[in-house]
């Protein structure tokens, strides 16, 4: 059976890409039938049109709360039969709205080696601590800023005459394996 999911993304959407591009070629029994952003603007958008994927803008700025936001996301998912959500370069914490609808539903890309580097600036704050690797986290999400169980990494090694674009760009890279691998596992393992 195809899981329906959705992906949450706020910026360019390499990994939505990506993680469509896996889910046809690796033929992982799953659809990505709903992109939700919060930005109109964000390039992730158009990456949705051209693959004909729906798409929910959500100006967070328009609801009297964060909580009324997401009670409209959900309605929403729940209306497009969503089993379970990807974040991918979603920018904003996720409240107890989504997390009680889609318990131990809910995964994050984190382009670090959680718990280190939790946050928004996980390559930066690798890069300026001086280490010699970091990596990329799959987890799932809980109240916490990147705090959630943690379900599979993948290292990256620092190189010494690194950038934080040269950096990015093999994380990215690591990214875009890692994320349709870990989501082919859940669900052959019937987590998802």
């Amino acid at each position: 059976m195809t899981k329906r999911l959705a992906v949450f993304a706020s910026g360019t959407g390499t990994n939505f890409s990506a993680l469509n591009q896996a889910i046809k070629d690796r033929q992982i029994p799953a659809e990505i039938v709903l992109l939700v952003c919060d930005h109109e603007q964000a390039p992730v958008v158009q990456r949705a049109r051209v693959a004909q994927i729906q798409t929910l803008i959500v100006d967070f700025h328009a609801y009297p709360t964060k909580a009324a936001a997401e009670e409209q996301i959900l309605q929403k998912l729940k209306a497009s039969q969503v089993e379970a959500i990807l974040l991918a370069g979603y920018m904003r914490i996720v409240g107890p709205t989504l997390l009680r609808g889609y318990p131990h539903r809910i995964l994050n890309l984190h382009p670090a080696l959680l718990p280190n580097f939790p946050g928004r600036h996980g390559v930066e704050d690798a890069l300026a601590a001086g280490v010699r690797e970091t990596g990329v986290t799959v987890h799932f999400i809980d109240a916490g800023v990147d705090t959630g169980e943690i379900i599979a990494q993948r290292v990256v090694p620092i190189n010494t005459d690194d950038t934080v674009t040269s950096l990015a760009t093999r994380i990215h890279a690591a990214e875009h394996d890692l994320y349709p691998t870990v989501l082919q596992r859940l669900i052959d393992e019937g987590v998802f």
